[in-house]
């Protein structure tokens, strides 16, 4: 199987800026961390097959060239209505044959709800550590959980890596519907045209403003307004879930804050978790009885589990009015957004949040 060129490269120039700093690390665990990070990556580099050529091969399921077929007319979408930088983005697909491609680990101390952080060179600090197996990264957190944290181990089906490789479709997220689908592709490549570090607010907010006005632009040429308003009941589900968890995160916060005994706050702690899943259920009656996210509620509550949800796209409202005040013209709303990426995060967040009745000029 062929390696791109350009990837390739890449790659072996990461592993050689690895390699140096692997020699300055103390202890082996953070070695073996980054030697499972690119094997994982170096694995789904070589396994890539172009897309073109599958649709090509006749002995390429129909089922999966129908999926192909779809996911290239939403990338093709992506980069000639809405600009989004494609490059050789998802022009190759891979069967990682598991369910997720990689797992993440969580962690929070037993009665605090700040998240421990890892620090990672390109990409900055972030509040959770991945693996591209599910035993290592549940190994991981084993022993976590033995040095007194609450964790939780979590699948992912997509990621982006921001530009240093061409990534590829994947098999754990090529099923998923056409909404889904498009809003996916929409989301990943709009984190291609800028990553801040340590700014996981502004990032994941950027991302999705383009997802939503990508969305709105996509079900007009598709003439489907059912379909939009599905996609649009979602994202407000999705915006009451966030809104429910992050008011517990809250009071969970102010409770652990309190001077009392061990005891007391695990009395407090466990009450507060039983009072979450009957506003859930409240919830869900407002819903319909929509389910979708029972399966979060089902498994254990702890602190590690709600740090997971965060208020990421706080933002989206102020650079959705951004822009409507470009005259809805996308790439001069890139350039605006590209601008602000370049600014501290102060001064970032200042004007944003002027931003947000629409009352600002950049």
């Amino acid at each position: 199987m062929k390696i791109l060129k350009k990837p390739a490269s890449k790659f072996f120039l990461l592993i050689a800026a690895l390699i140096l700093m692997l020699l300055t690390l103390p202890g082996c665990s953070s070695f073996g961390f980054y030697t499972q990070a690119i094997h994982g990556q170096y694995k789904i580099l070589i396994s890539r097959q172009p897309i073109d050529k599958m649709l090509a091969n006749p002995d390429t399921p129909v089922d999966l060239k129908k999926k192909l077929n779809q996911a290239m007319d939403i990338r093709n979408f992506a980069i000639e209505t809405l600009k989004l930088p494609g490059q050789d983005h998802y022009l190759t697909f891979v069967d990682v044959k598991q369910p997720y491609v990689v797992w993440v680990v969580f962690a929070a101390p037993k009665y605090s709800i700040e998240p421990k952080t890892w620090c990672y060179p390109i990409v900055g600090c972030a509040v959770y550590r991945g693996y591209f197996s599910k035993q290592n990264a549940e190994a991981y957190a084993e022993q976590l959980n033995t040095q007194g944290y609450d964790v939780y181990v979590s699948g992912v089906k997509a990621y982006s890596t921001l530009g240093w490789f061409d990534d590829p479709v994947l098999s754990t997220f090529i099923d998923r519907g056409k909404t889904r689908l498009a809003a996916l592709i929409f989301h990943e490549l709009a984190h291609h045209i800028f990553y801040v570090k340590d700014d996981s607010t502004f990032n994941e907010s950027f991302a999705q403003a383009v997802e939503q006005e990508g969305m709105h632009r996509w079900f007009i040429e598709e003439n489907n307004p059912a379909a939009y308003r599905k996609y649009l009941d979602a994202k407000n589900r999705h915006k009451q879930f966030i809104q429910l968890i992050m008011k517990y995160r809250h009071k969970l916060e102010l409770m652990y804050e309190k001077e009392m005994p061990i005891s007391e706050k695990k009395q407090h702690k466990d009450k507060l978790f039983n009072q979450l899943r009957t506003e859930y259920q409240s919830l869900k009656k407002k819903w319909n009885g929509f389910s979708g996210y029972d399966k979060w509620f089902n498994n254990d509550l702890n602190n590690a589990k709600m740090i997971t949800v965060a208020a990421y796209n706080d933002l989206v409202p102020a650079l959705l009015n951004i822009l409507e005040s470009e005259g809805r013209d996308l790439e001069r709303f890139y350039g605006t957004c590209k601008e602000l990426a370049e600014k501290s995060k102060e001064e970032r967040m200042v004007f944003l949040k002027r931003y947000q009745d629409g009352k600002s000029n950049f």
